[in-house]
């Protein structure tokens, strides 16, 4: 059989969905997940191989109207995102009417490539209302496959990746069969680590913190991490660490548990908080942190 390989692309507002459904496609947690809007901060790659495919799912930031520096960062993953896809992924939630950015929504509206329109958490929903839905954007979008799928259930999503296998052009893998993401081990470090601030703390803080792992160090049988979370302010410094450091310890036991799960390993893990002022809109260091190319 000939061997078929591309690259499938999620976009979507925040909060729709996009982490839940390539992790589902995948099988594995690579992206993080939380009710937060801008959990995803990066382009997140996730292979998914067979003995006649491979399918490089994309999980991309939340299209926003970009309010600093890093935010506008985002927005050039999710640009790069339409520039390389052999299928487009437009998620969209029960009730929504368009993406945030016109201009992107409009390059959904003429795009030559594929697109399925993924119509999700219809187990929130009723049929009439799914009628409805499915009516108002075929009207907007047909150019569109429409879907109605549950990723968090994990409704249609067996369907929808047997849809993209038709879809996609025959090529030789683009990556080694046995690679689960592009990513390495210590971003999956940062990225839990930062899940964890964003389920325990409120307002700004989470937005206020990028993480960097200083050393990953890995043994037969265990696994070093140190860790620093940074912050904008001092203030911010004061609420991460905690009540004699105990706000700052929940999150390092939450993290070493999923961690070792990832890893299959035991995981030591050292968290340190650091302030690193107006991170977010000085170029460079969000291209210390990954972004901006």
């Amino acid at each position: 059989m000939a061997h078929k390989a591309g690259f499938v692309n999620i976009i979507g507002n925040p909060n729709v969905g996009k982490s839940t459904l390539m992790n589902a496609f995948v099988g594995e947690k690579l992206s993080i997940i939380t009710s937060k809007a801008q959990t995803t901060r990066h382009r997140i790659l996730g292979i998914v191989n067979g003995d006649d495919f491979q399918v490089i799912l994309s999980d991309t930031p939340g299209i926003i109207k970009p309010a600093y520096e890093l935010q506008t960062s985002m927005m050039d993953f999710v640009k790069s995102a339409f520039e390389d896809a052999d299928v487009l992924l437009y998620m969209v939630e029960i009730g929504e009417k368009a993406l945030k950015d016109e201009n992107f929504f409009k390059r959904i509206q003429h795009s030559q490539i594929p697109v399925l329109l993924l119509l999700n958490k219809i187990d929130t929903s009723d049929q009439q209302v799914l009628e409805e839905q499915v009516q108002y954007w075929k009207d907007l979008l047909p150019n569109a496959e429409i879907h109605p799928i549950s990723a968090l259930e994990n409704f249609n999503v067996k369907e929808v990746f047997e849809r993209i296998l038709e879809l996609l052009p025959e090529a030789p893998p683009y990556y080694p069969k046995d690679q689960l993401t592009d990513k390495p081990e210590r971003f999956f470090v940062n990225e839990t680590i930062r899940e964890k601030i964003l389920l325990h703390y409120k307002k700004e803080i989470p937005y206020s913190v990028e993480v960097e792992t200083e050393e990953f160090l890995e043994d037969e049988d265990i696994i070093r991490i140190r860790s620093v979370i940074m912050v904008e302010r001092d203030t911010q410094k004061g609420i991460i660490i905690g009540h004699k450091g105990s706000a700052l310890k929940r999150v390092g036991v939450e993290s070493r548990k999923d961690l070792e799960k990832f890893f299959d390993k035991q995981v030591h893990i050292e968290l340190y908080v650091k302030v690193n002022k107006n991170w977010r809109s000085n170029a460079q260091q969000l291209k210390r942190f990954g972004y901006n190319g």
